[in-house]
């Protein structure tokens, strides 16, 4: 049996990054949790790269067209969607999740999702250590995963 143990090792990675500024707060501290969790991991910050859009629905947009570069190993949607008194939450989240997903898909990158969706901004706010983290270890644990699945990198 051959197991592919988790690689959490982000020295040789290129990590994007795309934040949404709508809630810009929280999607701030959020990307200053994940960038802080890349560099534990070992990603260099001149392999880091930022972008910010308005919002969550711009968010796949960027990340699709940092994907069709081929320069990134992973990425990484930040921001929030709290819930409001309309439908437009739903649609916000829902939408955004799925695009998210077929950048994924489309074109073999990871796509670690830290978009909180939330009912408010107590909840938001005790989300964004913990989420920024779990999607940079996402990024980097991905990242070399389906990098050794597809020959560009040896296992450690």
């Amino acid at each position: 049996m051959n197991i592919i143990e988790p690689n959490l090792n982000g020295e040789h990675l290129r990590i994007g990054i795309v934040q949404a500024r709508f809630t810009d707060e929280v999607g701030s501290a959020m990307l200053e949790a994940a960038v802080n969790k890349l560099r534990q991991l070992g990603v260099h910050d001149d392999n880091i790269t930022v972008a910010t859009v308005p919002g969550a629905l711009e968010v796949p947009l960027v990340l699709d067209s940092m994907a069709g570069t081929s320069q990134f190993d992973a990425l990484i949607a930040i921001g929030c969607i709290i819930r409001g008194e309309t439908y437009h939450f739903e649609l916000v989240a829902n939408e955004s999740g799925a695009a998210l997903t077929r950048v994924t898909l489309d074109y073999k990158i990871p796509v670690a999702n830290a978009i909180l969706t939330t009912e408010n901004d107590e909840q938001a706010h005790a989300r964004i250590v913990e989420k920024a983290e779990d999607a940079a270890v996402v990024a980097v644990e991905c990242g070399n995963l389906i990098n050794l699945l597809l020959g560009e990198q040896e296992e450690d």
